[in-house]
């Protein structure tokens, strides 16, 4: 293929495999071997790949090789596309990305934009073409497009059009102020002459796919951590399959004619297994929605007759009291994630639909879903027992296990596991003995089911979105009416949780409703807006140490 150098076999990954990789970005910046979690692949056979792999080939070529051309792939309210339809138009857009704009494998490119076959094409376009995908969430800011840009030395962003003013910001300078210099940005649902869409129409509907190796870096998922820190977790060729046969096949236990929907972004490894992977490795349909919000989600189950949805606890909450007017009938099986299942919800959604809510614990630094039940095995309340493929642990602060019944910090490991980008420091605590502590805190008990109890760490869990508090708080602390401020989450009967700022206003800053609403909406501005402060509380002082240590727990806990 044109733009494309040979394979250099001397070039090795972490793993020890040739590796096509010519930009060896990725590769450089995965912490040390040593530091990997311990892998699992035994007793689950389909997790044995080879040595050249390229998962996008699998998936999307492998479809069409598997005579499922003519079935319908994704649905939106626009349009209906194929597996073959999806497969020439990722590989024009691959084409273009090559040819020109020079991609060359192992550049890692930004996806901007909301949930569509448009993405998902985008996302197989990279990957056939070597490339590493870096997509972030529609509601990201600037400041945070600049943060995810400089982390992951981005060059490339494609965005939807509606949404480049910020990425195009973003692209112009780092996060130091000093410029961006070669990064470019490409346009899709544009009408214009230099749009992806003019660019595509005359390029070749076949593509020589990249033979990656499958510990090649496939994605680059950002989470938010505690510090406030984005973190890139990276995830291999070989990742991407190995979630697609662990939950789909031994919890989810979908079919081939089932029509998958749900509200999570693709930016949430969560959205790209459930709206994306899982439908695709069985020859299924999903349903793409720009706006997922329950009532939009509600209606298009009813519309397009779905029958398998992944939302979030918050989503099942909000869906009931508009089932008096739209039917989910066509619903059978509904799966939820992202935060902990309340127990009243579970059982208002059974009591009103007869379906029971599979929940599932996953971690984007574990790529997806590592503890769940299938329907007829659930423990109502429990997050279930350990999925095929996955090994998990109650652990005390010295790894050592508890007994069953009391509380201590979740361990697993398995097929996949953490690799932060650059991040040493976090690495060290995210994977311990080669385990991955997933900053949970959980109980089991003796048949095996495990029992969510807490957040080891100050992460907010709210609708399903993970927020870090110091973010919030370094955000609110550039505005002139904060002297300081402490953020955490508090509990909330419809969100899981709610963002609360306590703030110490600066001198002549009155405490009013006005200024509450003008911090908040600072927020908004600066941040993606299902960060900012629900509530604000002003007091005279914050709970510290004598070292001067916020102590965030007496703010949860007055």
């Amino acid at each position: 293929m044109s733009g494309h150098l040979p394979p250099v076999a001397a070039r090795r990954s972490p793993g020890g495999l040739p590796t096509a990789h010519h930009d060896t970005f990725a590769r450089d910046h995965l912490p040390p071997h040593a530091l990997w979690p311990e892998l699992n692949f035994s007793g689950v056979p389909d997790l044995a790949y080879p040595d050249q792999l390229n998962c996008a080939v699998e998936l999307l070529d492998g479809a069409i090789a598997r005579g499922w051309g003519a079935r319908v792939a994704f649905r939106s309210p626009s349009e209906v596309v194929t597996y073959q339809a999806l497969l020439e138009r990722a590989n024009r857009i691959a084409h273009v990305l090559v040819e020109d704009y020079g991609l060359v494998p192992g550049h890692r490119v930004l996806l901007r934009g909301p949930n569509s076959p448009m993405m998902v094409a985008l996302w197989f376009a990279v990957l056939k073409a070597g490339g590493v995908v870096v997509c972030t969430v529609p509601l990201l800011r600037t400041r945070e497009l600049v943060f995810t840009a400089d982390k992951a030395r981005i060059q490339l962003a494609i965005t939807d059009a509606r949404l480049a003013g910020e990425v195009e910001a973003a692209m112009q300078t780092h996060a130091d102020g000093a410029p961006r210099t070669g990064a470019r940005v490409l346009r899709y649902g544009d009408a214009g002459a230099d749009s992806l869409e003019a660019r595509m129409t005359s390029r070749p509907v076949a593509f020589d796919n990249v033979a990656t190796s499958a510990d090649d870096v496939a994605l680059i998922a950002f989470t938010s951590g505690t510090t406030g820190e984005g973190k890139g977790t990276m995830h291999f060729h070989r990742d991407v399959l190995a979630i697609c046969v662990c939950f789909p096949t031994y919890v989810l236990q979908a079919r081939s004619d089932d029509v998958f929907i749900g509200s999570p972004p693709f930016a949430f490894t969560f959205g790209l297994g459930g709206l994306v992977l899982f439908p695709m490795r069985i020859g299924a349909s999903s349903v793409l929605l720009e706006q997922a919000t329950p009532p939009f989600l509600a209606q298009a189950i009813q519309e397009h007759q779905a029958s398998v949805v992944f939302t979030a606890p918050t989503a099942y909450r909000a869906l009931l009291p508009l089932l008096k007017d739209v039917s989910v009938a066509s619903l059978r099986k509904c799966v939820s994630a992202g935060e902990a299942l309340p127990r009243p919800t579970f059982d208002a959604w059974k009591a009103a639909t007869g379906l029971t809510i599979i929940d599932g614990i996953g971690a984007t630094e574990m790529l997806h879903i590592f503890i769940s039940s299938p329907e007829d095995q659930v423990r109502p309340g429990a997050t279930g027992r350990v999925v095929p493929g996955y090994q998990a642990r109650v652990v005390d602060d010295a790894m050592r296990d508890v007994a069953d019944g009391e509380i201590g910090r979740l361990a697993v490991r398995g097929p996949t596991g953490c690799r932060y980008l650059g991040n040493l420091e976090r690495q060290q605590a995210y994977v311990r003995d080669g385990w991955n502590l997933t900053g949970d805190s959980y109980k089991r008990d003796a048949d095996g089911y495990f029992w969510y109890q807490a957040r080891t760490d100050d992460m907010i869990i709210s609708s399903g979105y993970n927020i870090s508090g110091p973010e919030v708080e370094g955000v609110l602390l550039e505005h002139a009416a904060v002297l300081e401020c402490g953020v955490v989450g508090v509990p909330d009967e419809e969100r899981g949780q709610r963002v609360k700022a306590f703030v110490v206003l600066a001198p002549g800053t009155k405490r009013s409703a006005d200024t509450v609403k003008l911090l908040q909406d600072w927020v908004k501005q600066q941040l993606a807006p299902y960060k900012y402060p629900r509530a604000v509380e002003f007091v005279d002082a914050l709970p510290r140490t004598n070292t001067g240590k916020l102590q965030r727990f007496r703010l949860r806990d007055p």
